[in-house]
Parts: structure tokens; C-alpha cells; sequence
């Protein structure tokens, strides 16, 4: 393909956000990561995680791996403060699983 010919037409959205609406592992509940709450985040993702029979590792790492698989791929394009939540959500789902928070330096 040369610089001037443009993409074949298809499907417009982006392989992530396929992921994120059709993961194998989990059933996530809609707009999940749009929550202004990171404790409800993290409780939503943990009921996924530990109701699917799909996931190939533990509850913990499907649910941890789900949200920083999100973050990593919509993290350019989520304002500052939904960052913020879904980083929280990460100390919060550490702590939903009965894992200690990692230590802010």
C-alpha cells in the first residue's frame, strides 16, 4: 500500500475496543470504565472475573489484567480524571481480592 492509497474500508473500530466489548475471558457489564467510582470499577470487575468460566488464570489477574489492558489502550484518549479513577480502581480491586496496595513513593 502506498502513502496516498487509503485503508480498505471494513469495520472503523479499533482492535481494543473490540476487546474490551468481546473478551474471552470475561463478561463485563456495560460502561464499566466510565464509572466516576473507582471502588464500584473494581467491585464490577471482580463479580466478572470470578463468574467466568472462560478466563485462563486467576480471578485477580483476569480482572487486573482486564483494567490495565484498558487503561494502556483508551489512556491517551481518557481525560485526567477518568484516568485517575481507573488508576485508583487498581488500588481498590487489590483491595476487593484481599491483596495489599502497592505503596505510592
Amino acid at each position: 500500500m502506498t502513502t496516498k492509497e487509503k485503508k480498505p474500508k471494513g469495520k472503523s473500530k479499533k482492535w481494543s475496543a473490540e476487546v474490551t466489548e468481546n473478551s474471552d475471558a470475561l463478561d463485563l457489564k456495560e460502561n464499566v470504565f466510565e464509572s466516576k467510582n473507582a471502588k464500584k470499577v473494581a467491585e464490577s470487575l471482580k463479580k466478572s472475573a470470578e463468574q467466568s468460566d472462560r478466563r485462563k488464570s486467576s480471578p485477580y489477574r483476569s480482572a487486573m489484567s482486564m483494567l490495565t489492558f484498558y487503561i494502556n489502550r483508551a489512556g491517551k484518549n481518557l481525560g485526567a480524571d477518568q484516568k485517575e479513577v481507573l488508576e485508583n480502581a487498581k488500588d481498590e480491586l487489590r483491595k476487593v481480592f484481599g491483596r495489599e496496595p502497592k505503596s505510592k513513593k
